[in-house]
């Protein structure tokens, strides 16, 4: 240990790094204020912790640790503000070396220091210790004090010695230092308060609703008691209890200069409850409630309560929340998603992107750190491992529980998927790591309930889904379950988009797929547009669109067979070749259809097309698309398409045949919930036929 510092008052320069971070601290580090209370305070409860510690060490200490707490005395009259601890305290030589020079009190030491702790573990030594030592030391936040003050002046003594020491500094080149012989144990910083308001529209730190806010704001589950005197309008005393206390109203009238009718009363101002520190089962139900409502600013009850802690080389606990109603900004491009962080119950952040994904942002809830890599001010968090471990292990552990709920609360799951599952689907495109767990709790509509019911899909049956094969329904099916249903000679996952669930379930793509008892996914939400196509395939099944491509179902289904009045595909070259040639400017192809069985006409993309709903997603969002043409399949064997077949054997010219295909197209788009190129045009034309 180095000598010990001359007691007598002295001036001394601060190290080159030092003022510049005090200027970078008044200036540019900290955009808000109201954090010197926080780095204060953070720091007052290290020392505090530390005392405990010491005391339970060394026995010889003497240090009374029975009423351990902090302390704020706001002066309005003379624009003082005192933040006090009874905490360890720090001898001459400590002051000197931690606040005199920024080597040891920046994050630098801090970190080389903790690298040390977490090597002894992981070798098996010994690291209380080690960990121990860096509680209780003043952070580079001790200068944010000069954000808000003229003057710091710093009053500690150390536990276990007799003289304290005095440090006073004005920010600029010099501070002062020199023995204060009746400190009390603990530190304590008084701060001489700029004016309130001025250019930097500082609040006024000397009135009790200021501290109030701050404390609730970034204190508020500090594990030691915040204290603060307040004066309150004294209770009407009764004519006997006023000559009973006639001579100790007198008394404190000397002792104390309160305002006439006033009395001071010493209150707690945080709550000292930090929920996610006790154990569950010491918590009630109506406590995480409000605790929800307090992080969430909300007011329905949680669905769920999560509670997560990992031990071990990196500590932190979270205390997540699923809610029950949707927030009315969901979607809202501007909205601010994440949970709350804390590092040791000390607020740091309100909505911290990095620990959440963007398709979990309706989660609500803490989370607190032993140690994180933050930035100078502690505002930014920084990109690393542990910010990705953390991100992850939440992912995980919330979806696991959406997953439980679906199990065993089916109905709760059934409200809680249909406000959020929208968002989850959003993860699908977004983390890989996560789709696995995430395709476990999707769940999709399907075609289902308009077949047998459940196992009777492949025997043809008419009878009419029991009434719990359509609850079942309405839950939805996972892409799991839909394959374990797949028909007899189905090798692919089918799906449709659309715009709702009545539009995809009158689709005349479907026909085929009905009639064989083929399953097919009802996808209506806008990302299904794009989840699909990312995702790409399920366990080895390919998800294919039912309005893409060529679809071939022979040999799929319960009616494996080709009919035997199938017409001959040659019969209709000459037609689908002059509605190719009619028809240009409004498709690409017209072939004839495996797909339809009850429709005339239909239009389908290409294997690679986007769908007319994402289309028109991207033309909303200002993105400029070339047009693209669609495909025109016919149903050979609807009666339509035989008689304009007909007709055009017989006379290619006939006046009506253009009409007719421009209705047939017409009609196919609509059908799709597609959007006619000239609505007024389409509808002349009907009523003139009609």
């Amino acid at each position: 240990m180095s000598p010990q510092t001359s007691g007598a008052a002295e001036t001394r320069e601060f190290q080159a790094e030092t003022r510049q971070l005090l200027d970078l601290m008044i200036h540019s580090i900290y955009s808000n204020p109201d954090t010197f209370l926080r780095e204060v305070i953070s720091n007052s409860s290290d020392a505090l912790d530390k005392l405990r510690l010491a005391a339970l060490q060394d026995s010889s200490l003497g240090a009374d640790t029975s009423d351990l707490h902090i302390e704020l005395i706001p002066d309005a009259a003379a624009r003082t503000l005192t933040i006090r601890d009874n905490g360890i305290g720090m001898s001459r030589d400590e002051v000197v070396d931690l606040i005199g020079t920024l080597a040891r009190s920046g994050t630098g030491q801090m970190r080389e220091a903790l690298s040390a702790a977490r090597a002894a573990q992981e070798s098996g030594e010994v690291s209380e210790q080690a960990t121990a030592d860096l509680i209780g030391q003043f952070g580079i936040g001790f200068y944010s004090t000069f954000m808000v003050a003229d003057t710091v002046t710093l009053v500690t003594r150390k536990a276990g010695e007799s003289v304290g020491t005095r440090w006073t500094s004005s920010g600029e080149d010099t501070y002062t230092i020199e023995d204060a012989p009746d400190a009390p144990q603990g530190t304590s910083v008084i701060l001489q308060l700029k004016p309130a308001g001025g250019d930097a529209a500082l609040p006024d730190y000397a009135e009790e609703h200021t501290l109030r806010r701050v404390v609730r704001t970034y204190s508020d589950f500090i594990a030691w008691p915040i204290r603060m005197d307040v004066e309150r309008p004294a209770p009407e005393s009764t004519d006997e209890a006023g000559a009973d206390d006639a001579a100790d109203d007198a008394a404190a009238e000397d002792a104390a200069p309160e305002a006439p009718g006033t009395v001071t009363e010493t209150e707690t101002l945080n709550s000292q409850k930090a929920l996610w520190t006790r154990p569950r089962s010491e918590v009630t139900d109506e406590e995480y409630a409000e605790f929800y409502r307090h992080v969430s600013h909300a007011w329905d009850e949680p669905l769920e309560t999560i509670t997560l802690k990992a031990e071990g080389t990196f500590e932190y606990q979270a205390l997540l929340f699923l809610p029950t109603q949707v927030p009315f900004d969901l979607f809202s491009p501007d909205t601010k998603r994440g949970v709350q962080l804390y590092v040791r119950r000390v607020f740091i952040m309100d909505d911290c992107e990095e620990l959440v994904p963007p398709f979990l942002r309706f989660v609500k809830g803490i989370v607190d750190a032993q140690d994180l890599s933050l930035n100078v001010s502690r505002e930014i968090l920084q990109q690393d491992r542990q910010i990705r471990a953390i991100r992850k292990r939440l992912v995980k552990r919330v979806l696991q529980t959406i997953e439980q709920i679906k199990t065993d609360r089916p109905e709760e799951f059934r409200s809680f998927w249909a406000n959020f599952g929208a968002v989850l689907k959003e993860g699908l495109i977004a983390d890989v790591d996560a789709r696995e767990q995430l395709l476990a709790v999707s769940t999709f509509a399907s075609t289902r309930p308009a077949q047998a019911g459940a196992g009777d899909a492949a025997s043809g049956s008419d009878e009419a889904p029991r009434e719990d094969e359509r609850d079942d329904d309405e839950v939805g099916t996972t892409i799991a379950e839909y394959v374990s249903r797949m028909a007899d000679g189905q090798e692919e996952i089918y799906y449709l988009t659309g715009t709702s669930r009545a539009a995809v379930e009158n689709s005349p793509h479907l026909e085929a797929f009905r009639a064989r008892g083929v399953e097919v996914l009802i996808l209506t939400d806008p990302v299904d547009e794009v989840w699909v196509d990312a995702v790409g395939e399920v366990d080895g099944k390919r998800l294919r669109s039912v309005a893409k491509g060529d679809v071939d179902l022979s040999g799929i289904g319960s009616e494996s067979e080709d009919r035997e009045d199938e017409p001959d595909a040659a019969e209709f070259a000459d037609l689908l070749a002059w509605l190719g040639e009619e028809l240009s400017d409004e498709v690409k192809q017209v072939r004839l259809s495996h797909r339809l069985t009850e429709s005339a006409a239909c239009m389908v993309g290409d294997e690679f097309d986007m769908t007319p709903q994402l289309e028109a997603m991207y033309r909303a969002s200002g993105m400029e698309l070339p047009t693209s043409k669609r495909i025109l399949e016919l149903n050979p064997t609807h009666p339509l398409v035989g008689r304009l077949r007909e007709q055009y054997a017989s006379d290619p010219s006939a006046p009506g045949l253009a009409d007719t295909a421009r209705l047939l197209s017409g009609a196919a788009v609509l059908a799709e919930g597609g959007t006619l190129s000239d609505p007024a045009a389409f509808a002349k034309l009907l009523v003139d036929r009609i």
